[in-house]
């Protein structure tokens, strides 16, 4: 099994028997967002404060 398959399992199978589809898309977006920040953490891939700061200010024009 692959490792995106076998950890989609796990947070599946972690919902209570209740949990809506929904629920469960949630969850699994959730876990993804994470893990892809985690990587981009590692790589270095993020800005500083400062420069986002910028960004946000240019968008505000």
């Amino acid at each position: 099994m692959s490792m995106a398959k076998q950890k989609m399992q796990e947070i599946i199978e972690s919902q209570p028997d209740d949990a809506s589809y929904d629920d469960i898309i949630r969850e699994l977006a959730f876990e993804r967002m994470i893990s892809k920040g985690l990587q981009d953490a590692r790589e270095e891939r993020f800005i500083s404060n400062e420069e986002m700061r910028h960004r946000i200010r240019t968008w505000q024009r």
